[in-house]
Parts: structure tokens; sequence; C-alpha cells
């Protein structure tokens, strides 16, 4: 008898697609839903160019004295002057960038600090943005700026820069812009991912200033939501300690969902626990970018994302078809989670479980379970195994992306080529499955967790 999984809206492909892309695939009614594998606000529209707001008061912040300087910054004799003005001059609308001179490489201000003196500055350049004053006559925070704090590696201080969501969203914009002190700096928007765009901020002789966190206002329907801060992967900040620090995040907050729903009675197999380690990866590599960029990068780039944002990673991701968070789950795989396994106490609302990554990844490891226990009674599933036709692995990350109750027609149409009958965006989540498990092996933790089981 054929099986079929009740868990037929699954996981969709994380792929980034352009708003008019996404509602055509979404109207065809296809396999996979698109996803979006990058930080976006709840909003799809764009912002307006709108006036810098006027009178923005001095935020300045120094270590010395209070904190250690960044290792370097004691050699640097000039530091850029900082005017006494008290107001914030708006951005020029320029796109010239002065040329820097070859004297002066790009300083990199991290290249000595470790991922925990990084989350210290983090903190630091978060709370100033908090606490910094604002104009009283706005009644809401404005939805038309964004806001970057960055450290000036040769002072140790942290600037704040103001640009409009419009130029923050556009993917190579280039422009002079001024921080809350008066010190210039030309912007580079290198990716445009919403909370998690990248970009690059050097003065006009080459040094490089480290972005730390955006404040980024969340809209939806012209109106404020809530202010987001986050961290994205510049390219400043990523070092090999910083992707193991993010390694060591994933592998304890999933070995906290397993503990916890062991706890409470629901066994999660090991080996599903080291496949979802996997896609916690897989589920937030661009499609695009695997195409075309060193994939060994980009994986260590969305590990550094969970050790610069830890709790936060990902908080604000949202597919088109509604999935959300860490996990990227849909709203309706979900609730049929509550429901089969009410003593698990997933929390009650969708978007408030998604955001907290270990009530998420319970969610998870769930629905691969249920899903790898409806495959498993499968005849066809068995005889691909035992031919080693396919591998749980593969059949656990295809069953996560598309419609797992199709994989046993597959194995019985296909034989030896049924990926070949998989939708093709999961067969490209396939490839970064396999290519992330080659080039980054990781420590298994089958023998661990069926020991834990038995004590």
């Amino acid at each position: 008898m054929k099986i079929y999984s009740p868990l037929a809206l699954v996981f969709s492909l994380a792929i980034p697609f352009s708003s008019a892309n996404a509602q055509t695939q979404l109207a065809t009614g296809r396999e996979t839903r698109p996803r979006t594998v990058f930080q976006r606000p709840q909003s799809q529209e764009v912002a307006k160019p709108a006036k810098l707001p006027e009178n923005q008061p001095v935020i300045t912040t120094s270590d010395a004295g209070t904190k250690t300087a960044l290792p370097g910054s004691t050699t640097s004799t000039t530091a850029p002057s900082a005017p006494a003005s008290t107001t914030a001059p708006s951005a020029p609308a320029s796109t010239t960038r002065p040329s820097a001179t070859a004297e002066k490489p790009p300083q990199d201000a991290f290249s000595l600090l470790s991922p925990q003196s990084i989350h210290a500055r983090i903190s630091e350049a978060e709370r100033l943005l908090k606490t910094r004053l604002q104009p009283t006559a706005l009644t809401s925070p404005s939805t038309d700026f964004v806001t970057i704090a960055a450290l000036d590696g040769s002072t140790s201080r942290i600037q704040l820069f103001t640009v409009s969501k419009q130029t923050f969203l556009t993917k190579d914009s280039q422009l002079t812009v001024s921080s809350s002190q008066g010190f210039p700096v030309n912007l580079h928007v290198v990716r445009a991912n919403g909370v998690n765009t990248a970009l690059t901020l050097t003065d006009n002789t080459g040094r490089v200033l480290v972005p730390l966190v955006v404040e980024f206002p969340i809209e939806k329907g012209g109106l404020f939501r809530e202010m987001a801060y986050y961290t994205s992967a510049h390219p400043a900040l990523l070092s090999n300690d910083l992707m193991r620090s993010g390694q060591a995040y994933v592998r304890s907050m999933l070995d906290l969902a397993a503990k916890r729903l062991r706890e409470r009675g629901a066994f999660i197999s090991p080996q599903i626990v080291d496949v979802a380690e996997r896609l916690c990866i897989v589920e937030h590599v661009d499609h695009e970018r695997f195409r075309a960029e060193n994939r060994m990068a980009l994986f260590s780039e969305v590990y550094s994302l969970y050790a610069l944002n830890e709790v936060d990673t990902y908080r604000y991701s949202v597919s088109f078809a509604g999935a959300g968070g860490m996990v990227q789950m849909i709203p309706w795989a979900y609730n049929l989670m509550r429901q089969r396994h009410p003593g698990a106490g997933l929390t009650p609302d969708f978007v408030t479980g998604m955001r907290n990554h270990a009530n998420a990844l319970q969610a998870m490891l769930l629905y691969m379970q249920d899903t790898w226990n409806d495959l498993n009674a499968n005849a066809d599933v068995r005889a691909a195994l035992e031919s080693k036709t396919a591998t749980q692995a593969e059949l656990l990350a295809a069953g996560y992306n598309s419609n797992a109750a199709k994989l046993p027609l597959y194995l019985r149409r296909g034989g030896e080529s049924w990926r070949s009958l998989i939708p093709r965006e999961t067969q490209l989540y396939l490839q970064i499955y396999k290519s992330f498990e080659s080039l980054i092996p990781l420590k298994q933790k089958a023998a661990d967790l069926a020991a834990a089981a038995k004590s």
C-alpha cells in the first residue's frame, strides 16, 4: 500500500526571488514554496527617499578609561577630528567616491578580537542606538531611514550613520555619508537583504570602519511595527573563530531541543539530529550565490551570522510563503506538530514560536522524525535504502524541502534516476547539502545521543 504522508505541505526551497518572480511561481502551484534566505522586513514596500531628520544630537562613545582599546589602536597617532556640531549633516546624494591612497591599506579592526570581544562591541553599539536622543515631535520612529553603528578602529569609537532605507536596500548603492559627528565615509551596499544587508564603510584614505549593528524600522501596511537591531555578516567581521563559535551555537541549541523533547517523552533519532544540524545551514544558503561564489565562504557566512546574532539569528526572516525564522517552517506544518505532540509544549503563536530557537528546533525535529517514520514505513523507500539507491539523509533533506509524500513515487518510477524526478529547486537543495557535508564534516551526534537516551 502506497503511503501518503499527512505532511504534504512541507518546507520549501530557500532561494531569493524578485517579488514578481515569487508571485508568479506561487500562482503556478509548484511543489516547492519559494523562500527568501535573507532577512527582510515584514513589509514588502520600499520607503521613498526623504529628508534626513534635523537636529540629531551628537552621540559618541569611547573605550578610554572604561574598556581595553582595540589591538592596534594605540599605534595610531592621528585620528579624524570630529566637529563639535550637534547637528547631523544630511547625507549627500553624490555617488562619487573619493580615491583611496595606496600608502594606507584597509585596516581590519577585528582581526585580533575574539568572538566574545566582538559581542561586547555589538552590545555597546546596540545600547548606543537604543539610548540616543530622538526628536520629541515624532510620535513614532520614522520608517524611511536606517542607522548603522560602525566601529572606527583607529579611535575605538562607534560612529552612527543614517541613510535612507531605499538606498540601504539597493544593491551596489554608493554614496558619501557623514556620521552624527560629521565624520565622512564612503558607503557601498554589497548585498541588499533587508536587515541582513551587507555593506562596507571606508574613509577617503581607504581605512575600513566595521559595521556592528543596523537599526532597521520594520513596517507593515505603511505603519511602524517594531525596530530591528541586527548584525550582518559583513566581510570585515568574518573569521575562523567566529565560524567555530557559530557551529558551537547551532550544536548546543540542537542538543538542548533534543534533550527537552526526550524529557517530555518524544525521542528523536540521533540520525535525525545529525541531518537537522546540516539543514540549519543549508536552509539559508542563497542558491544564486551557491552557483557563483565560493561555497566554503557561503557556509562560513551562515555560521558567522549565528555567532553574531545568536538567539536573534534569522529572527526577521520570512519567506513569501510565510515560512519563518531559523528553521523556515510554514504555519500549517507548525500547527500540525502542535496537534500531534501536545506534550511537547510548543508555543501556541507561530511567529513567536519561530523566533524562539529552542522552540523552533523542537518543532523541526518533531516534523523530521514524523516524516521519517512515514517514509520508513513505505516498501519503496525501504527497498531504495537496502539497494543504496537513496540514503536516509538525502531523503530527509528532499522531504524537508519539498513534498515528502511523493518521494516513494519518485523512487518507484525513477529507480537509480529518482533524483531527476524531484523538483529542480530540490535537486539544487540536495547539491548544497552534499557540498556542505563534503566541505564541513560535522561530528556525528548519533553515538552521543544514543548513549544519553539510555542514561
